[in-house]
């Protein structure tokens, strides 16, 4: 997992999630893929009548784009020149998801690593919706990085699964790799079934010990307990660094993003969350 895909709309959130991914790998030989994304909606029409005949309008468009993505990434390849780093810079005049997953293919793309964009309604409390379509819609896994987070050893990984879904091995992969790039890790592995009254010993009885055989980790269930809460709660007594979970069915996602619709409870991230796709 050397290959990383850093999309960047230039604003604070963006460049955390970068900072945080450059700390991150340190000591890892790594490609950064920059990419900056102009939607065809956002061009100004005075920009593009103003420039030179010479000129097309896609160079119009990008080139202001272009200059602040180069001066972007100049300053953080000045400050982590000593790491086995290469930077590569791309702009990109596309639908956002459209130009995510044509640059997976293009790159070899192995990890997107995204801020969470802001709010940008009242339902988008976790994620802007950029960061949402990414998750829902791209086949990759991505690693979202709450503002103002800062990079520390990552000891304590919850990973979450909804109550009957059956865990892929192979699929573990992402979250393992990165595992190996920290030391001593502990994966608390959580079951939460916020509907029935379910039996905690079932997780070891559905296979999951062979998942993680050979990591450190503990397993656990929490049952009757909105998704939100049972997360939230569970990051504070186990000081949790790093959250994993899978988005195999839009309804847990749902769940997790918006709370449960009864209760209305709203999920604030408190740690970087690993999506992972079944």
């Amino acid at each position: 997992m050397n290959t990383i895909l850093l999309p960047t709309d230039f604003s604070e959130s963006s460049k955390n999630a970068i900072k945080f991914a450059l700390d991150f790998f340190k000591g890892h030989t790594c490609s950064f893929y920059f990419l900056n994304i102009q939607k065809a909606s956002d061009y100004i029409t005075a920009e593009v009548r103003s420039a030179s005949p010479k000129n097309s309008v896609y160079d119009a468009v990008i080139a202001d784009n272009k200059q602040e993505l180069s001066s972007l990434v100049d300053s953080f390849e000045k400050n982590y020149s000593s790491e086995d780093y290469t930077f590569h810079k791309k702009v990109d005049y596309d639908a956002f998801v459209d130009a995510i997953k044509q640059s997976i293919l293009l790159y070899s793309i192995d990890l997107i690593i995204i801020g969470t964009n802001g709010a940008t309604s009242a339902k988008e409390v976790l994620f802007g919706s950029n960061t949402l379509q990414v998750i829902r819609q791209v086949d990759c896994p991505v690693f979202v990085i709450p503002d103002n987070y800062s990079y520390k050893k990552i000891e304590s990984i919850l990973f979450s699964l909804h109550h009957g879904d059956i865990l892929k091995k192979e699929k573990l992969q992402p979250l393992f790799s990165l595992m190996e790039k920290q030391n001593k890790t502990h994966i608390h592995v959580l079951d939460i079934d916020d509907d029935a009254i379910a039996n905690p010993n079932q997780l070891e009885n559905r296979n999951l010990q062979g998942s993680f055989k050979g990591k450190k980790h503990t397993f656990h269930a929490l049952t009757g307990i909105p998704t939100p809460i049972a997360i939230n709660t569970f990051v504070q007594l186990f000081n949790i660094s790093l959250h994993a979970m899978f988005v195999e069915r839009e309804s847990f996602l749902e769940r997790f993003v918006f709370g449960s619709e009864t209760s209305k409870i709203s999920y604030e991230t408190r740690v970087p969350l690993l999506v992972l796709h079944q």
